[in-house]
C-alpha cells in the first residue's frame, strides 16, 4: 500500500530508543523528512546519521523536554530546518519507577506537557499542511485499573489517561483545520534495555502473566506500534479522527464500544 508519505516532514519526539526509535525508521523508510530529538546526543547522532543513510533529510538534537523554553525553540528550529511540517509524534514519557511526587511531576511534564508544548508550537506549521497530523503515543495503562506492581505505576497511568483524554478533545478542535489528532496506546512492548527487559530479568512472573494476557501469543515489538502510528500518521488513514488504538495483542479484556 502507498501510504502517500514520501516527501512530507515529520517530528517525533523521543526517537532513538524502543518505539520512538522504530517509528523514525519507518517513517524514513516511507520518504518522509524527519527531525528527531532525546535526552542523549551520542544517541541522537547515531540515530540521526541512521535515518539520513536511508535517502532523506534527517535532523536531531538533544533535549530535555522538561525544558520547557528549550523544547519549544528546538521546535520551532525543527520547523524551520524541516521546511515545514506535516506530522508530529509525541513519544517522549517518564521513566517508569519514579515514585512519589518525584514519579507525578516527570509523568506531567514529560508525558502531558510535552504532547501540550509540542502541539501548540507545532500547530502553526500544521496547518499550513495539506494533511496534517497528530499521533499522542498513550498506553493501555491510562484506561485500565489492573496494575503493573512497579512504583510510578499510579502517575503513569493517569498521566497516560490525561493525555488520551487530551487527545480525544483536541481532534475536534483542530478538525476545522484540517489537522487529524489520534493516539495510540501500546500493551506490553518488549525491546532489549526496555521497561519490559527489566521486568524479565528482575520480575520474571510478571512478564509471563503479560505473556499470558497476549491472547495473540507474545509480546508487542516496537515495530508493531510503529505500523499503527505511521498508517495514522499518512493521509491513508483520513478519515480517522479522534481514536485511541490499542496496540496490545489482545491483553485488554473490556469491550469499547
Amino acid at each position: 500500500m502507498d501510504l502517500q508519505l514520501r516527501g512530507r516532514k515529520a517530528i517525533v519526539t523521543g526517537a532513538t530508543k524502543g518505539i520512538g526509535l522504530a517509528i523514525a525508521r519507518m517513517l524514513a523508510a516511507e520518504g518522509v523528512d524527519l527531525a528527531i530529538c532525546a535526552r542523549t546526543a551520542a544517541d541522537v547522532r547515531t540515530t540521526v546519521q541512521e535515518l539520513a543513510g536511508k535517502g532523506i533529510k534527517a535532523y536531531g538534537d538533544a533535549v530535555d523536554v522538561q525544558d520547557r523554553d528549550a523544547y519549544t525553540g528546538w521546535l520551532e528550529s525543527a520547523c524551520q530546518r524541516l521546511g515545514g511540517l506535516d506530522i508530529f509524534v509525541s513519544n517522549t514519557t517518564g521513566t517508569p519507577g519514579l515514585a512519589g511526587e518525584t514519579g507525578w511531576k516527570a509523568t506531567f511534564e514529560i508525558d502531558v506537557m510535552g504532547a501540550v508544548r509540542g502541539v501548540e508550537t507545532a500547530l502553526p506549521y500544521l496547518r499550513k499542511s495539506s494533511s496534517a497530523a497528530v499521533v499522542l503515543i498513550g498506553s493501555i495503562s491510562g484506561v485500565m485499573s489492573k496494575m503493573i506492581p512497579a512504583p510510578g505505576a499510579f502517575s503513569y497511568g493517569a498521566g497516560k489517561a490525561a493525555l488520551i483524554a487530551y487527545g480525544a478533545m483536541l481532534s475536534k478542535q483542530v478538525a476545522k483545520d484540517g489537522i487529524r489528532v489520534n493516539t495510540v496506546s501500546p500493551g506490553p512492548i518488549y525491546f532489549e534495555g526496555g521497561p519490559w527487559d527489566r521486568i524479565r530479568q528482575k520480575a520474571p512472573a510478571v512478564l509471563a502473566d503479560a505473556e499470558a494476557h497476549c491472547v495473540i501469543g507474545r509480546l508487542g515489538r516496537p515495530e508493531d506500534v510503529a505500523a499503527a502510528v505511521v498508517f495514522l500518521a499518512s493521509p491513508v488513514s483520513g478519515f480517522t479522527v479522534g481514536q485511541n488504538l490499542h496496540v496490545d495483542g489482545g491483553y485488554m479484556e473490556h469491550i469499547a464500544f
